[in-house]
């Protein structure tokens, strides 16, 4: 069912992010409302909103183009969310004490969803004393609070009060619809590729982008866990409400996990760790010449076995990317390694695509997801997992 969002624009210079914002959630498929207070249309008009959202723009309490004179009721009323963004320091005062004088404030007063307000402001005004216990009151009050950010502001300082960016917004909107499968839990991922050093410039490596890592670190965030992204060497935006850590080889990865597992319930192993390291490796860098040159290689560490292994291993994920032979490769890994859950895609399909198709492998048999979204096949793969990971609890207590 379609989601309806109404989407509050107070005034402010950050209305202007509001406009790709409101681009974004009509994009995925939700309905956009506009509210907009005076102060907001000195920055952006009614017009602009009214084209992006393809829905009037509301921005007057007493509305004779509503039947019952009751925008203020009937904006809300089949909303699945409130969303204020910016929300100036004045709008957030208004909310915090009950105050209504206007379309926006009522809205919210009268309102019968839940509430989420992204803040922007100059920072001293962040930092004002009677703002930030605004903002606590607002939080008390179960209403969501998304940033704000640090960084450049528009009077020329730097410092918290920015507005999050439109894609950060819609992450948390689209975090906030999905339902909480893993709420509470600690999640442990690793993602991307690893770079074995050659020489102090030249290394070993392989294609893989870190996408569908990522996208299933954000679909954990989503689902309500506490989620550590251990991550290779890639240019990807860190997943909203993710803890990463950086590694470039397979042996800083295994580091870097070993020290974070105790700490998690589940693992997920997505990296393209690389099978080998180069033993011969140059401080400097290789002068080419005439010469064949030759690398010695030695197996690196398998860091799913070694967590898997463990005497008390978390609920553990491994991935299988083959070139041929798929379903027989991916069941035999699995039950080497003994994991309870595998997931299999072909490289020809995968690599560096922002699309995938994947058969997961368990105990009761093999479950194809068709070709989706990353982000998509992601949120299945977590839903599947919270289906599993009670069950093997008790098997594991028995």
């Amino acid at each position: 069912m379609q989601k309806r969002i109404v989407l509050g624009i107070s005034g402010g210079i950050a209305a202007y992010k509001s406009a790709e914002l409101t681009r974004l959630l009509v994009k995925a498929g939700y309905s956009v409302h506009v509210v907009m207070t005076a102060s907001a249309t000195e920055f952006v008009t009614p017009a602009t909103f009214q084209a992006l959202s393809g829905n009037p723009v509301h921005t007057a309490l007493w509305n004779a183009e509503v039947g019952n004179s009751m925008a203020h009721i009937n904006l809300t009323r089949e909303a699945d969310l409130l969303l204020i963004a910016p929300a100036s320091a004045n709008v957030i005062a208004k909310l915090a004490h009950g105050i209504a004088d206007d379309l926006l404030t009522t809205l919210a007063a009268a309102r019968t969803c839940p509430l989420a307000v992204a803040p922007a402001m100059n920072r001293q005004m962040w930092e004002n004393p009677p703002n930030l216990r605004n903002i606590d009151q607002l939080k008390e009050d179960g209403a969501l609070v998304l940033g704000p950010a640090s960084g450049s502001q528009a009077c020329g300082e730097v410092g918290m009060g920015r507005m999050l960016e439109p894609e950060e917004l819609f992450e948390e909107v689209e975090a906030f619809f999905q339902p909480k499968l893993l709420a509470g839990k600690t999640v442990l991922i690793t993602a991307g590729p690893t770079f074995e050093r050659i020489d102090a410039v030249r290394g070993i490596t392989n294609t893989s982008s870190g996408k569908m890592g990522f996208a299933i670190a954000r679909a954990a965030v989503e689902a309500g866990a506490s989620v550590t992204l251990v991550a290779g060497d890639t240019p990807l935006a860190t997943p909203l409400g993710c803890t990463r850590v950086n590694v470039q080889s397979a042996q800083e990865m295994l580091s870097a996990v070993t020290e974070r597992i105790a700490g998690a319930e589940l693992f997920i192993s997505v990296a393209a760790v690389a099978d080998y390291y180069v033993l011969n490796q140059s401080e400097h860098k290789i002068k080419k010449d005439a010469h064949i040159l030759t690398l010695e290689l030695a197996p690196n560490p398998d860091i799913l076995a070694s967590v898997a292994c463990a005497d008390n291993p978390p609920f553990c994920v491994g991935f299988a990317a083959e070139s041929e032979n798929l379903l027989e490769y991916g069941e035999a890994k699995r039950k080497r390694k003994q994991l309870p859950l595998l997931v299999a895609n072909l490289v020809q399909t995968a690599m560096g695509a922002d699309d995938n198709e994947v058969i997961l492998m368990d105990d009761d048999g093999q479950h194809r997801l068709p070709r989706a979204p990353k982000q998509d096949i992601a949120r299945k793969l977590i839903a599947h997992i919270a289906r599993l990971y009670p069950r093997w609890q008790q098997q594991r207590a028995r």
